[in-house]
C-alpha cells in the first residue's frame, strides 16, 4: 500500500532509547518516499527534531503552532514545554 498520510501515536512510548531511534529512523524513511505524516508524542524535542512544523496542545486545544526552528527559537515554548 502506498498511504497518503500515516497516522502515528506514541512511536517512542516504552521504548529503549536506541529502539526509540531506530523507529524515527523508519519514520523518516516513510516520510522520505512521500508519505505525509501526523505524529503525536510526548518526546516534543524528539518528536520536532524529525518534524517540518508542530503544534503544541495545552488541555486539548492548540497553544502553539509554526515551523519547528519557530517552536525550538520560543522561549516560551522551551519554558513550559521543552524542559527550559
Amino acid at each position: 500500500m502506498e498511504p497518503d498520510v500515516l497516522l502515528i501515536d506514541e512511536p517512542s512510548a516504552g521504548l529503549a532509547p536506541n529502539t526509540a531511534d531506530e523507529v524515527f529512523d523508519d519514520v523518516l524513511a516513510v516520510n522520505e518516499l512521500g508519505t505525509a505524516i501526523l505524529m503525536v508524542e510526548q518526546n516534543a524535542r524528539k518528536g520536532l527534531s524529525i518534524s517540518d512544523s508542530g503544534y503544541v496542545l495545552d488541555q486539548g486545544a492548540v497553544a502553539y503552532a509554526d515551523e519547528v526552528d519557530a517552536l525550538l527559537d520560543n522561549p516560551e515554548v522551551s519554558r513550559l514545554y521543552l524542559g527550559g
